[in-house]
């Protein structure tokens, strides 16, 4: 309808002078009136019960106004077991200041509000509270011969499919076989920006709860459900978010102690957690991985077995997509995978980043490269000879997959041929080793339910909205394109509304699905008020447009004109103008086709170059050059993607080599909860890296042709450098991150 071409441009982000000007506000910085500060008490033990709670002398102190726990918590609070916020795993949601029970290391246990923060936080310091301490199990490796399989219709999960052929038989007849445990620890998401909320109370009795979540009907729903709110009684709204990798998925507790104490106190909350707080809600789960790989004497793969087992709470049976990636990823006719789940005295992990494929692909892409050294084969070689041409694991095709083409294009950039097969035959100029190693990784392509609003008023500016999240990702910035380039006008003529429940349902943003569910949407409400649009310009005066039908037309440079005679056209102000209309609005939504769509297997694909330097003496491992080459659709904007993208390649760098929760099992706590002892990537850690996307079209998984990038692209990131370890110094790491003491 349009040949204003906006999608696919590397368009800076529309929200970015307002994020470098300060412009944009964060869910702790709404300065709404008559506003209290809320401090939170965590707990110092992580399984057993509260005994007394010494509240009278900290009441005492000025300027506080009332400590809530347990004891006192409004009955109006309480709500439903069975009650699930949209992602919640099965099992019973934990319920702050329920009860006396303490069922994880840093739980809340109490909340004071004061006048203002100062005073909150030093109140804080002087509460007293006593406890019971009872025996608690915090280590993963005591439950080996404990875990158990989840059951089925768990939100979000796909339980393994059934084994297929002999897997058994076909591994113990090939000439070529590996067996290995892989491990990864915990992991927490840490994003800048605290969690906090900001619960304004209205004179009405009405709740505005500016709150750092990456879905706000989520938190709506969650709020109504407990304290009884009419959903018109109750606004959530999520602007502008500094990070969330999956962390703001669940409502988390702060927002519920926020809107808890506002309704009672008949006054605005703001809660703000600490950094150390931080790490008392989610994290990626600690798992095992057991594979056994076999080949065949061709290089064919005979046999793939890959077991899962991670840890999750004592109150919901948290679930992720650890094996199934191995049934799909490479072709092999002799396959078994199995998942299981351990419960430990810990909070409930949390969906975080490519959850449980990020997991996956480290076992899997590790295992890939000991076994193609296993048969004597180039890594590469060993993927491209088994490269599956279906969706083994469903029996069906692809709906697009040119994860053949990523292994080209991106050894080619690499420059993979100059690599030698032998562990520590490279080195540099002077004399470090030098290490190449792949590995890679599959996604799935997801539509969602979205809905969307649009309007143009008469000067030809055209604003759009949805309730769909932004953490960072380019939302604000390529549905504008999308919008931009359906009405024919420029980037600046458009603006797009988000992250506010007065706004159309959107769905979470996660899972990669946003561009392609809320983008679908704004595209369909577009076209429906560029409809109408026509309409209107053909009741005007002597209109060249007459008779024309909406295909007959398109919408460019602010005008509406024939496709076959470009000087047949009408000026969008102008019809606005002559309608005597201040402004016209449409809305529409979008679903996926599920009977165009259900054929089909549909996954984004990419392979990960990484090139590391070992120091021989001292161990220390350096990424000096990572190639990363995805297939994920249509890309909307070159720009914004590829900044996904090399985000996702620094969190794998963080995975391979620094990133790590450290629990002290004797106590059942996290002793690392700081960004002090908590290591990430710093500017120094980072060297070259290269983004391509390889050409894709599909026509099956949306209208607009997008798959997620968010994250696939971070799949296979830690396993290559794994592996290019390996390479460099002939020592196989399989307990990750990959630290000093590992290598010397």
């Amino acid at each position: 309808m349009s040949t204003t071409n906006h999608i696919g441009k590397p368009t800076s982000r529309v929200d970015g002078p307002a994020k470098v000007t300060g412009a944009a506000k964060y869910s702790a910085e709404f300065n709404v009136p008559d506003l209290t500060y809320g401090w939170v008490i965590s707990s110092p033990i992580a399984k057993g019960k509260i005994t007394k709670i010494h509240a009278d002398e900290v009441l005492a102190l000025p300027g506080v106004l009332k400590i809530f726990s347990h004891e006192n918590v409004p009955s109006l609070a309480w709500f439903d077991r069975s009650y699930k916020d949209q992602v919640a795993p099965g099992g019973s949601p934990f319920r702050p200041l329920h009860d006396n029970e303490i069922k994880f290391s840093q739980q809340p246990v109490a909340l004071i509000i004061a006048e203002n923060f100062e005073v909150a936080r030093y109140a804080a310091s002087l509460l007293r509270i006593e406890y019971q301490e009872e025996k608690h199990e915090t280590s993963l490796e005591t439950k080996r011969e404990e875990g158990y399989e989840p059951g089925s219709g768990k939100t979000g999960y796909m339980p393994p499919p059934p084994p297929r052929g002999n897997p058994d038989k076909a591994w113990e007849e090939a000439p070529h076989r590996m067996e290995a445990e892989y491990v990864h620890g915990a992991q927490h998401h840490n994003p800048m920006e605290l969690f906090s909320t900001t619960a304004q109370f209205h004179s009405d009795g009405k709740i505005t709860a500016y709150d750092k979540t990456q879905g706000v009907y989520n938190v709506q729903a969650y709020l109504t459900k407990i304290f009884g709110l009419k959903k018109d009684d109750c606004r959530v709204v999520n602007e502008y978010m500094g990070g969330g990798f999956g962390a703001g998925l669940r409502p988390q507790y702060q927002v519920f102690l926020a809107v808890m104490a506002a309704l009672e106190l008949k006054r605005s909350v703001r809660v703000t957690l600490t950094r150390q707080q931080m790490f008392s809600f989610g994290h990626r789960p600690h798992t095992l991985q057991y594979l056994k790989l076999a080949t065949n004497a061709d290089g064919t793969l005979a046999a793939v077995q890959h077991h899962a087992l991670h840890e999750t709470s004592q109150f919901e049976d948290y679930t992720e997509n650890v094996v199934n990636w191995s049934g799909m990823l490479y072709q092999c006719d002799n396959v078994k995978l199995g998942y299981q789940l351990a419960k430990l005295d810990v909070y409930t992990p949390l969906d975080m980043r490519a959850p449980g494929a990020a997991t996956g692909s480290i076992g899997l892409e590790i295992a890939m490269d000991e076994m193609a050294y296993e048969a004597g084969l180039d890594p590469l070689e060993f993927r491209l000879r088994n490269y599956a041409e279906m969706d083994q694991n469903m029996k069906k095709p692809f709906s697009s997959k040119k994860l053949r083409d990523c292994y080209h294009q991106g050894a080619a950039k690499f420059g993979w041929e100059k690599r030698t097969q032998a562990p520590g035959s490279m080195r540099d100029k002077d004399g470090k080793l030098i290490g190449w190693g792949i590995g890679g990784g599959v996604w799935d392509a997801s539509q969602m339910k979205s809905a969307a609003k649009a309007s143009i008023t008469a000067d030809g500016h055209l604003t759009v909205s949805s309730a769909a999240g932004e953490n960072g990702t380019g939302t604000y910035t390529i549905m504008t394109q999308i919008a931009a380039e359906t009405l024919g006008l420029p980037i600046e003529a458009v603006t797009f509304k988000l992250g506010d429940t007065d706004l159309p349902e959107a769905p979470l943003q996660g899972g990669s699905w946003t561009a392609a569910s809320v983008g679908t949407a704004v595209k369909n409400t577009c076209e429906a008020l560029g409809e109408k649009l026509l309409k209107l310009a053909q009741k005007m005066d002597d209109s060249p447009l007459k008779g024309a039908k909406l295909e007959d037309v398109e919408f460019v440079s602010g005008q509406i004109r024939l496709r076959t005679d470009a000087s047949q056209s009408v000026v969008l102000r102008d019809v606005l103008q002559a309608s005597g209309e201040t402004k016209v609005e449409a809305d529409s939504s979008a679903m996926p086709n599920m009977l165009k769509q259900q054929p089909y297997s549909m996954h984004s694909h990419n392979i990960v170059f990484a090139e590391v330097k070992v120091d021989e003496e001292l161990g220390t491992v350096h990424v000096t050059r990572v190639v990363n080459a995805v297939a994920a659709g249509r890309i909307l904007n070159l720009k914004t993607a590829r900044s996904q993208v090399l985000g996702s390649v620094v969190w794998g760098i963080s995975m391979a080599l620094m990133e790590e929760t450290v629990m002290d099992h004797k106590f059942g706590r996290y002793m690392n909860h700081n960004f002090s002892e908590y290591h990430v990537p710093v500017n120094a850690d980072i060297h070259d890296i290269d983004v391509l996307f390889v050409e894709e079209e599909d026509d099956i998984v949306n209208p607009l042709g997008v798959k997620g990038i968010g994250e696939v692209g971070m799949l296979g990131v830690a396993a290559a450098i794994t592996n290019a370890v390996f390479h460099a110094t002939g020592k196989r790491v399989r307990d990750l991150p990959v630290m000093i003491d590992k290598l010397l």
